[in-house]
């Protein structure tokens, strides 16, 4: 406003005709933009002082890994001079989500901290399409629903928002399971948690969520000998080798993103090989640690005695007893080492 204004009474003074063009800056987003990107200091130049600082950062060419390593990074804003220990330990929820090991030394250590090596970030999807769903799927939307007609009924939650009840949970949670992976209807980073303690179905399709993928352990296999082995197959590994010969000349963008969706990775995701689970989720599944736990539990719980050690490496991990009050695992770690980093 001020610009334009002087611009105008020089124009008056001088006799010249005035031009909107020359009397509004134009550059001053941009270079307010372009100063905040270069400097990383994050607010007006004339305020330095009271700017945010490190909000851009120059990315680390070094190397392929420390390239990696550095867009992977994670930082708790809380000062560096405190003297609290406890945001700096390690925690037990890091497990599979962030790294154990790199980290720096000195003041930023814990509190600078990476991503593991399968840990992967939602995107986030809208959440109408599901209520609508789940409508369709006999969920009595809250507006309309009497209490004392059904006391036991299950609460559905999306995205935190209490949105309707249901009278038969457990076929609704196998249903929306079944669904996930499946490009036209659940997209494979939707979160399905169900607490039967609480009586709650939560559904939460938000950005921002740290996941990392898992073996998927089958349960409901028509083979009974099946029942409790991984879902991965020979075939599926085959067909895996196989794809990475699989020449891709897509006519438009759709169609290429069509082929990926049924190549390598995205397969194995969308045949319910793998599945991504939330820290949420992760609570209400039971994780075998390696292929052999699964051996295990069937032989215990097929002839009630414990599998026999094998005792002539001295230096095999020592296992604790297999619990036998398990009944089932549903997932299966894809390699112990997926809890650490890139550089680590």
């Amino acid at each position: 406003k001020g610009d334009v204004l002087k611009h105008l009474q020089k124009c008056v003074e001088t006799n010249r005709e005035f031009n909107s063009l020359l009397a509004i800056k134009t550059g001053t987003i941009t270079n307010g933009l372009k100063y905040a990107l270069a400097t990383g200091n994050w607010g007006e130049q004339k305020k330095a002082a009271s700017s945010k600082a490190g909000v851009s950062q120059v990315l680390n060419r070094y190397t392929f890994a420390s390239t990696l390593s550095h867009l992977r990074r994670t930082n708790t804003p809380i000062g560096r001079d405190g003297k609290i220990a406890k945001p700096r330990q390690l925690h037990n929820t890091h497990w599979g989500l962030v790294c154990p090991a790199e980290t720096p030394e000195g003041q930023a250590c814990g509190l600078v901290k990476n991503l593991s090596l399968m840990c992967y970030v939602s995107i986030g999807s809208p959440g109408e399409p599901i209520i609508d769903y789940l409508t369709m799927r006999g969920m009595e939307l809250l507006e309309e629903f009497d209490p004392h007609s059904a006391q036991d009924a299950t609460k559905i939650f999306v995205n935190g928002v209490w949105v309707g009840v249901h009278r038969d949970p457990t076929r609704l949670h196998n249903n929306l399971r079944t669904i996930r992976g499946d490009p036209n209807y659940l997209i494979e980073e939707v979160s399905i948690i169900r607490d039967i303690r609480e009586r709650e179905l939560r559904i939460l399709t938000d950005a921002g969520r740290v996941m990392r993928p898992l073996f998927v352990v089958e349960y409901r296999s028509e083979h009974a000998d099946r029942k409790g082995d991984l879902v991965l197959r020979r075939e599926h590994l085959q067909r895996l080798a196989a794809d990475k010969d699989v020449a891709i000349n897509p006519v438009d963008r759709e169609e290429e993103q069509e082929l990926l969706r049924n190549l390598g990775w995205n397969r194995l995701v969308k045949e319910k090989v793998i599945e991504y689970l939330d820290a949420e989720e992760e609570e209400t599944a039971m994780i075998a640690m390696t292929p052999d736990d699964l051996m295990e539990l069937k032989h215990l719980q097929y002839t009630n005695q414990p599998m026999e050690k094998d005792t002539s490496d001295a230096h095999a991990r020592i296992k604790p007893k297999m619990n036998p009050s398990i009944s089932r695992f549903t997932h299966c770690e894809i390699h112990p080492a997926m809890i650490l980093g890139v550089c680590a």
